[in-house]
């Protein structure tokens, strides 16, 4: 409902709160959805320009201007204690935007809060925590952040806009190309109007939708600490700038131990969207050589909270004395997040790849429903999409307006695409090796002119061996990818295992120099511009494109997604690039989990009603005092 107020030649409008029940099928019903709630309102001769708290690209937020906490946190959560994590490898740098000239440490951005901040039970909403409110008009040519005045760095000096803007100037000029490239071609203008006002204007080429996310999220960094010490952004180093999150950095003994420790005089402690959140004191995270020191440091009880990412550790190891004294919680907890894109990735930059028939071969002899039974007790499901979601991933034969959209393409896509069903993964017997794979394979290899030789070598036509080496640095993963490289070889595939250590790999697969690694992409249930970052052929080479996945349809795609004009609109582009992108069969299908497997010593505690999208354990959940003292005086702890 609004009134409108004609004077002259403005009109003003004042926008009522107004609620609508807002059902989306991405996974699971998003729940009570509010109407954007705009206050003063303007509007020209041309077009309204709004103000409001939040921004959602396709729908509506669904907490109003007045909402007091997040619904999914503990308002009264004790403050205090700490929760201690971990993770494989080595760090040299606290910088995490220099990821092409370092190792950066576990978690190193905390620090810094952006503009505008996501919530973990909605798709695509964004809310001020900067800001107070935000302006922009209808077409979204330009929006204005209304900052707070009352947000200050951990050295105590305020932030103003005019840290956000040389923020914004650092990334324009310093950040990795494709994040450079990006905001050149976003952003034509930008300034400060004073000392708490912020301005963007956009390209008019620029995706109408994601331009407000993508400044939402632009972050605060101070301008007087990169003057006073002539950092760049682009650089290693352990030294960075103060942030206004709070947590700020402790301790740092380089490869080793990252303590970070709230900030006492942390601005937002009471801010609605931080309310029930940043409970502990402070977050340390221990680093270990492999994953199985790991392990043994935890049952030992040098740190207290452990994400489980090894199906037979979560199988076979966990009864150990800590557990069997109810020391240690075990449980499985829900994952409403999209599974990432996981498998076994070509590097399409190899000509040995270029042909679909030898990448469909090499994916036949990975055998999902032996290694799934008899390596991973049974606990995971095969991934099929790279959107495993009921209402992004494509089914069966296109139709409806992802047909449109396909046959919009045609000029650049198979035939196949439109007559037969979305690739699946294929099915295998529950030997190690399934023999009609097998032979399915050899078939393919020969249709693309790899025969066998007398020593079972598949060679070309010139008598080139085909070589390929799996790179990797998880010990942990030698059990699943050993019985893999066999099959490999029975194909007739000169294959090659090489694990290196965590530095080696990083560096390597930074530079994309591997045939093939165990990795692959992250989705989202509502995507922008970041899907051409990702699968782009612009940005091929850039490290969230393991694969340098390139093609002109899903250019093409990726130039359409972020004008949807709905979320139906996006979801159906979605659904036509993941049929697309199935086909083409970049990366072997693996497995995917769905759920959370975590433990932890007995003294944490989290909200009843967890969101859908989150596990929160370094975000809302809290420590037991009480608790934590029984354990101690237990014995509990090194």
């Amino acid at each position: 409902m609004q009134k409108t107020i004609r004077s002259g030649a403005q009109t003003k409008v004042h926008a009522k709160p107004a609620h609508v029940l807002q059902t989306w099928a991405i996974g699971s019903i998003i729940s009570i959805a509010a109407l954007l709630s705009a206050t003063e309102v303007f509007a020209d001769a041309h077009q309204v320009i709004i103000e409001s708290h939040g921004f959602n690209e396709y729908g509506d937020l669904k907490y109003g201007p007045g909402f007091v906490h997040l619904d999914y946190v503990n308002p009264d959560a004790p403050l205090g204690g700490e929760i201690s994590i971990s993770t494989v490898g080595s760090f040299d740098s606290m910088n995490p935007f220099a990821t092409l000239t370092g190792s950066p440490g576990g978690l190193s951005s905390i620090m810094f809060e952006r503009i505008m901040d996501v919530t973990s039970d909605e798709v695509g909403s964004y809310y001020c925590v900067l800001c107070t409110t935000l302006e922009y008009p209808e077409d979204m040519s330009w929006v204005i952040f209304n900052l707070r005045d009352d947000v200050f760095f951990s050295d105590g000096t305020q932030m103003t806009a005019h840290d956000i803007i040389h923020t914004h100037e650092l990334f324009r000029e310093q950040g990795t190309p494709s994040i450079q490239i990006g905001l050149q071609q976003l952003v034509t203008d930008y300034e400060a109007l004073d000392d708490f006002t912020v301005k963007f204007s956009f390209s008019s080429d620029a995706p109408i939708r994601a331009r407000i996310p993508q400044m939402g999220s632009a972050l605060a960094m101070s301008k007087a600490w990169f003057e006073e010490t002539g950092a760049r952004l682009d650089e290693s180093r352990l030294e960075v700038s103060p942030g206004t999150g709070e947590y700020m950095i402790g301790e740092v003994d380089p490869g080793r131990q990252i303590i970070y420790v709230r900030n006492p005089d942390y601005w937002g402690a009471n801010a609605p969207m931080n309310v029930g959140r940043g409970n502990y004191d402070s977050i340390r995270i221990e680093y270990f050589a492999d994953s199985s020191a790991a392990f043994e440091a935890f049952k030992a009880g040098e740190f207290t909270f452990r994400q489980e990412n090894s199906s037979i550790n979560w199988a076979t190891a966990y009864d150990f004395p800590a557990l069997d004294q109810g020391w240690v919680v075990r449980e499985e907890l829900d994952d409403g997040t999209l599974p990432g894109a996981t498998g076994f990735v070509f590097n399409m930059d190899r000509e040995k790849f270029a042909d679909r028939n030898v990448r469909r071969a090499i994916g036949l002899v990975y055998n999902f429903t032996w290694t799934n039974d008899t390596l991973q007790y049974g606990l995971f499901q095969q991934r099929e999409s790279f959107w495993e979601n009921d209402r992004l991933k494509a089914v069966g034969l296109p139709q409806g307006r992802e047909l449109e959209i396909l046959e919009g393409l045609r000029d650049v896509l198979p035939d196949a695409i439109f007559t037969e069903d979305a690739v699946l993964p294929h099915t295998s017997g529950d030997r190690p090796l399934d023999r009609g794979n097998l032979r399915a394979a050899l078939a393919l290899m020969e249709e693309a002119g790899w025969t066998s030789d007398a020593d079972g070598l598949l060679r070309d036509a010139d008598g080139n061996t085909l070589d390929v080496e799996f790179l990797e640095t998880r010990q942990s993963f030698d059990r699943i990818i050993n019985p893999y490289i066999e099959n490999l070889r029975r194909l007739g595939v000169n294959v090659t295992y090489n694990r290196v250590d965590p530095s080696q790999y990083q560096a390597r697969r930074q530079a994309k120099d591997y045939d093939m690694i165990f990795g692959g992409y992250s989705s989202g249930l509502q995507e922008g511009t970041g899907f051409s970052q990702r699968y782009g052929c612009e940005d091929k080479d850039d490290v969230f494109n393991p694969a340098a996945y390139c093609t002109e349809a899903i250019d093409r795609i990726g130039e359409m997604i972020p004008e949807a004009a709905d979320y139906d609109e996006m979801a159906a582009l979605i659904r036509a690039a993941d049929r697309i992108m199935r086909y083409d069969y970049f990366i072997v299908p693996a497995w995917y989990l769905g759920k959370n497997w975590v433990a932890y010593y007995d003294f944490y505690e989290y909200p009843e009603n967890l969101p859908e999208f989150g596990l929160g354990h370094l975000d809302y959940w809290w420590i037991n005092q009480d608790k934590y003292n029984d354990l101690v005086a237990a014995g509990a702890f090194q």
